[in-house]
């Protein structure tokens, strides 16, 4: 899979779906890489970084949002940063 501009663009307009949500507990995410083969690494940060919360976040939140608006995205990890 090549890495486009467009496709970095629609995954940060997908981030920013849910960033509003993470902003109200004090946290955000931010794109650490998207490989070729599909996979994004986001760097949790602020108070998400060490909610025990934070991977129900993850698959409940940020994995919904960024699967619907940008399929190619085929796996999601949380990286430390």
């Amino acid at each position: 899979m090549q890495i486009t501009d467009s496709l970095y663009s629609r995954t940060e307009d997908a981030l920013d779906t849910i960033r509003p949500y993470l902003a109200t507990d004090g946290g955000n995410v931010k794109i650490v890489e998207i490989t070729d083969e599909g996979i994004l690494h986001l760097e949790l940060l602020g108070s998400c970084g060490t909610c025990p919360m934070s991977a129900m976040t993850m698959k409940a939140g940020i994995e919904e949002a960024v699967r619907r608006l940008v399929p190619e995205i085929h796996q999601i990890q949380a990286v430390k940063g």
